[in-house]
C-alpha cells in the first residue's frame, strides 16, 4: 500500500481509525469523523476512532449516504482506503432502508422488503415465532411486537424504518408563553426549534420517535416542552431525581400556558397522575425484594398518553427498555448531552426509543455563546509517601480508591478555588469521607444523598443566590441540576472511566456567564497510579466535541501555601 500525501488519518481493515492530532488538518478531519465514528481511546497525540453499525446507521438517518463516508475518509487517508472498509460501509449503510414496518388497516404490522431477504430473516429462530408470512415481500407480526421486532432486528444488523404510526393520545390544550409569568420576553431559540422539527413534522411519516442530543445548558428542557406544545397531548416525563421533576414543573409553569392541577409529580411520596406527569426512574424500578413486580410500571398505563419523554435517556434503566417496548405506538422523545451508555446499549436506544435525529456540537453552541467557554485541565498530583506504600499494598478495587482519595488532593483544591476567588465554584466527587474533609476544610457546605431533598433545595438555592459560594456535591448532582451561575468546578474522583459522568460534570457549569463566559474545570488526578487511565477514558467523548485538557503536573511546593507552580505541561 502507497502512502500518499501527508494527511492525518490512518484507516485501518478493521474499521478503526487513527487519527493523529498534531497534523494541521487534524480538527477538519476530527469533525468529518464525529459524524460516523467513535472516539475510543487516545494514547498519546494518537486518537483511535472506531466505525461501527450504529454510528454509520445514526449516519443514514441524518441524510449521509455510504459514498459520502467513503469520500471524507479518502480525503483525509494517508493510504488508499481498505477494500474491506470499503465494503463494510456500503453492506452497513446499505441495509438501513432495505426493512420497512408499516401498519395495515387490520391493524397488524407488516413488515415490507426484498423477499430474499425476509426469507432469511424468518428463518432465525429469534425471529421466526414473530413473523408470519403474507405475500412476497412481506410478512406480518402482531402490533404488540413491534419493539420486540425492531429490537431483535437492529441486533442482528438490519435496522428497520418504523412507519407504522403512533396514537395522538388525550388532547391537551396548551401552547407555549410568548411571555414568562415574570414577565419576560420567551421563544425557544433557532437550535432548539429545528430540535423539536427534527423529531416532529406532520408531513414525516417517522416523525415522532428519536433522541436529540444537546450540551447541558443548552435547553434540552425547553425542546422537551416545545415537542409537548407542539404535539398538545397528554405527557408522561421521566427524569433521573426529585429535582429534576421539580425543575420541570417550575419550567411547564413558567413557560406554557398550563396551570398546577395540570402537571403531577410522581416521586418521593407524590403519586399525582395528570394530564402532564413527571416521574422519575428511580420511583419505576422500585420494589421491595428482587422478585417482586415493579408495581409502579403501571404509571406507563394510567393515561392515554401521547408523548412519552426520556430525560436524559443515556441513564434508561432495563426494566424502562422492556415497558418502552411494549409503547411503540406512544410517540418517544430521548433527550441527553451524550449517547454514550456505559453498559453498552446504545443499539437499544436506537431501536426502541428512536434514532438519533439531532446533534448539536458544543463547540457551535460555545461560539455562538449559548454555552460557557470551558477550560479544562488534567492536573495530577503525586501520592505522599505513606498512601504510596499502601497504594502499592493494595488489591485493584482498593489501589483506585486511595489514589481517589490521595490527602494531596484536599491541600490542592483551596489554592485552585483561590485563582477563580469570587466565581461561584462546585467540588465535586465520589467518596463521601473524602467530600466532608475537604468541606470543613472550606468551611463549606457537602450535598448529598444524604441529605433529605427539602435540606438539598436549600443548598441549591443558596447557592444561586451566592450566599453560599463553593458548594461541595456527591454524584447526586451529576445529573438534571440547574446551577446556572456555577463557574468553576473541580472534580477530586469520579466513577471509574466513565464517560457521561466527565459530560455531566462539566455540564454543571455550561451555562451562559454574564461578561466574559467563560468557565473552568479541573479534574485532580493522582500521578503513577490507575487513575490516570481511567480519567483519559473519561475524557474520551469531551474530546470528540472538541475540549482540550491540559495536562499538568504539580510538584510538591504547590501544598506548601504559597504560589501555585505547575511543571511539565502537555496538551491533550
Amino acid at each position: 500500500m502507497l502512502k500518499r500525501e501527508d494527511r492525518p488519518l490512518i484507516v485501518q481493515s478493521d474499521s478503526t481509525v487513527l487519527l493523529d492530532e498534531r497534523h494541521r488538518d487534524a480538527e477538519a478531519a476530527r469533525l468529518s469523523l464525529t459524524r460516523f465514528a467513535d472516539l475510543t481511546k487516545r494514547p498519546g497525540h494518537v486518537h483511535t476512532y472506531r466505525i461501527t453499525p450504529l454510528s454509520l446507521w445514526n449516519a443514514a438517518v441524518a441524510g449521509m449516504t455510504a459514498d459520502e463516508v467513503i469520500d471524507e475518509l479518502a480525503r483525509y487517508n494517508c493510504y488508499d482506503l481498505p477494500p474491506k472498509v470499503t465494503a463494510h460501509t456500503r453492506t452497513l449503510m446499505g441495509r438501513y432502508g432495505q426493512l420497512k414496518l408499516v401498519r395495515s388497516e387490520d391493524g397488524l404490522l407488516r413488515l415490507r422488503g426484498d423477499e430474499k431477504l425476509l426469507n432469511q430473516l424468518s428463518a432465525l429462530p429469534s425471529l421466526s415465532q414473530i413473523l408470519d408470512v403474507s405475500c412476497e415481500g412481506e410478512r406480518v407480526a402482531k402490533p404488540e411486537m413491534r419493539g420486540a421486532l425492531k429490537q431483535e432486528l437492529a441486533r442482528i444488523g438490519y435496522p428497520v424504518i418504523d412507519l407504522a404510526g403512533y396514537r395522538h393520545g388525550e388532547s391537551l390544550n396548551v401552547r407555549m408563553r410568548l411571555e414568562t409569568l415574570g414577565g419576560r420576553p420567551f421563544e425557544l431559540r433557532d437550535y432548539q426549534k429545528r430540535a423539536v422539527d427534527m423529531f416532529y413534522c406532520e408531513e414525516r411519516m417517522d416523525g415522532g420517535s428519536g433522541v436529540l442530543v444537546l450540551p447541558c445548558g443548552a435547553g434540552k428542557t425547553l425542546i422537551g416542552i416545545g415537542a409537548l406544545s407542539r404535539l398538545h397531548c397528554d405527557t408522561l416525563i421521566l427524569t433521573s431525581n426529585v429535582t429534576s421533576v421539580k425543575q420541570w414543573r417550575q419550567e411547564l409553569l413558567d413557560k406554557t400556558t398550563l396551570k398546577e392541577e395540570h402537571i403531577g409529580e410522581y416521586a418521593g411520596k407524590a403519586k399525582e397522575v395528570r394530564p402532564v406527569t413527571i416521574a422519575t426512574y428511580q420511583i419505576l424500578t422500585h420494589r421491595k425484594q428482587k422478585s417482586d413486580e415493579f408495581e409502579h410500571m403501571r404509571l406507563f398505563n394510567e393515561r392515554n398518553w401521547g408523548l412519552i419523554i426520556y430525560d436524559e435517556v443515556h441513564l434508561l434503566p432495563a426494566p424502562v427498555f422492556r415497558m418502552t417496548a411494549d409503547l411503540q405506538a406512544t410517540r418517544r422523545l430521548g433527550l441527553t448531552a451524550t449517547l454514550v451508555r456505559e453498559d453498552g446499549r446504545e443499539t437499544d436506544v436506537f431501536s426502541l426509543i428512536g434514532p438519533k435525529r439531532y446533534d448539536m456540537p458544543w463547540k457551535s453552541l460555545e461560539e455562538q455563546q449559548w454555552i460557557a467557554e470551558v477550560t479544562c485541565a488534567e492536573i495530577r498530583l503525586p501520592l505522599p509517601d505513606n498512601e504510596k506504600c499502601t497504594y502499592e499494598e493494595a488489591a485493584g478495587v482498593e489501589k483506585l480508591r486511595i489514589a481517589a482519595e490521595n490527602k494531596a488532593k484536599i491541600e490542592a483544591v483551596p489554592q485552585l478555588l483561590e485563582r477563580h476567588k469570587g466565581k461561584p465554584a462546585l467540588v465535586i466527587g465520589q467518596y463521601l469521607r473524602q467530600l466532608h474533609e475537604i468541606g470543613e476544610r472550606l468551611n463549606a457546605p457537602v450535598l448529598s444523598g444524604e441529605l433529605s431533598h427539602v435540606e438539598r433545595e436549600r443548598l441549591y438555592a443558596g447557592f444561586k443566590s451566592g450566599d453560599i459560594p463553593v458548594l461541595v456535591v456527591s454524584k447526586v448532582a451529576n445529573f438534571a441540576v440547574d446551577l446556572p451561575d456555577a463557574a468553576v468546578a473541580i472534580q477530586v474522583s469520579g466513577s471509574y472511566g466513565s464517560r457521561q459522568e466527565e459530560a455531566q460534570r462539566i455540564g454543571r457549569i455550561l451555562r451562559p456567564k454574564s461578561g466574559e463566559n467563560a468557565a473552568w474545570f479541573y479534574t485532580l488526578v493522582s500521578e503513577g497510579t490507575k487513575e490516570t487511565h481511567f480519567a483519559r477514558r473519561r475524557q474520551l467523548f469531551l474530546l470528540e466535541q472538541g475540549y482540550r485538557y491540559e495536562v499538568t503536573k504539580w510538584e510538591k511546593p504547590v501544598f506548601e501555601g504559597a504560589g501555585v507552580e505547575s511543571k511539565g505541561v502537555e496538551s491533550n
